[in-house]
Parts: structure tokens; sequence; C-alpha cells
């Protein structure tokens, strides 16, 4: 082992033994709660569908929110669809929800480009994004959005400073998201069915295709770039 490589490792051990030592106890605490969360599954899942149409427009407006305010992860809203929704209602909720934010992000940026463009231009992806969109087309905006783990937040705020259509955007934005999507709402629905095996499985799955793509993802938007013509 290198030994870049072996101090990494290192690192990574002592910073999981000082979480353990410092919030051992909250972790437990934590645990706790998610445990008892999973016990009352049913009610909490009875309570929102006994909303009506008020508990999918509720999280349907969830979604939306956390695109639009990009610290709510959202990976957590994405399982919590799965979880009360099930697969197939929690993917078509969360689609919407996430159409919508990005459509409300990309218009906030395109609105108020003054305010919006100085403080993207904090970010090191601005620079990232502006060099690689330069000169390419609309292929690459998609492929950015199906990438694992790629800032799609920022990006719609992004892509709202560009001359590209809101109806072009709104479609990129919409179906590049649904496979990630899909995997998220997908191990919700195993968690409320308490099959932690398929769950285990399914997010096994989808670190083998994000940790590759997310380690390589310079050569793959070095390639792509080489492979995509067009100008936005």
């Amino acid at each position: 082992m290198k030994n870049g490589h072996f101090l990494i490792l290192t690192g990574i051990l002592l910073l999981v033994a000082f979480i353990f030592l410092v919030f051992g106890p909250r972790l437990h605490g934590i645990w706790d709660w998610c445990l008892a969360l999973l016990e009352k599954r049913e009610a909490i899942r009875d309570f929102v569908l006994s909303l009506g149409p008020f508990g999918p427009v509720g999280f349907i407006l969830l979604q939306a929110l956390q695109v639009v305010l990009s610290p709510i992860p959202g990976e957590a809203t994405g399982v919590v669809g799965g979880f009360i929704f099930g697969k197939w209602l929690g993917l078509l909720y969360s689609t919407i929800g996430l159409g919508l934010g990005s459509i409300m992000a990309f218009s906030i940026s395109r609105r108020f480009r003054r305010i919006i463009e100085p403080w993207l231009q904090k970010s090191d992806w601005y620079w990232k994004l502006e060099g690689l969109l330069e000169h390419q087309g609309i292929f690459i905006c998609f492929f950015l959005y199906v990438f694992p783990g790629f800032p799609k937040d920022f990006l719609c705020y992004f892509l709202g400073l560009t001359r590209m259509p809101w109806q072009i955007f709104l479609f990129i934005s919409t179906v590049g998201r649904i496979p990630g999507t899909l995997m998220l709402s997908w191990q919700g629905a195993e968690i409320y069915n308490g099959n932690w095996a398929g769950f285990i499985s399914i997010l096994l799955i989808t670190l083998l295709v994000a940790a590759p793509a997310w380690y390589y993802r310079e050569r793959i938007y070095a390639w792509v770039e080489s492979k995509t013509e067009g100008d936005l």
C-alpha cells in the first residue's frame, strides 16, 4: 500500500473512532429513534395517506423546496417518498416535486441574475461547469443530471444563467434525475416492507455504480467533452 493511501486510511479510521467516542451516546439515541420509527411505520404511513390529496401535495412541495434550498438533502426525501407511498408512487411524486423545484431554481437564477451569479461564482463548481459547458451541447447537461453525486441543485441555478430554453431544461433536469430517484424510492419501499436484504442489495448496487463514477469523474467529464459538440 502506498504511503498516501495508508495515511488516508489511517485518517478515516481515526475519524470514525473520534466520532464514536464523542458522539456515541447520541448515535445510540438516533438508532433507537430509527427503530421506534420503523415499529410505527404503519401508523406514520396511514397518517400521511389519511390526509388525502394533501399528503402527496405536501411531499411534492417538500421535494421542490429541497431543490431551491440546496442544503436540504434530496437523498433523504427520496427515501421518505418510497417509505410512505411505495416505490412507484414515491417515484412519481418525487419526480413531480423535483421538476417543480428545478424550474423554480432555474427561473430564480434567470430573473435575479445580478444577485445569483456572484453567489454562484464563489463555488468552484461554477468555474468547472463554465469550462465544461462552454462549447458543449444539451447532451452533456442531461448526462450531468444522470451522473450520480453531481450537485444537481447547483446545476439548476447555473443553467438559469445560460441561454437554454426553459422547456429543454425542464425535460433534461426531470428525466435525468429519474434513475437516481427510482433507486432512492425503491430503498424507502424496502425499508417500509422490512426487507433489509433487499434494501442492502439496492444500496450496494447504487454504491457500485456511484463510487467508481465519482472516483473517475474528471476522466468521465473529459471523455464526454471530447465526444460532444454544439453550444448552449
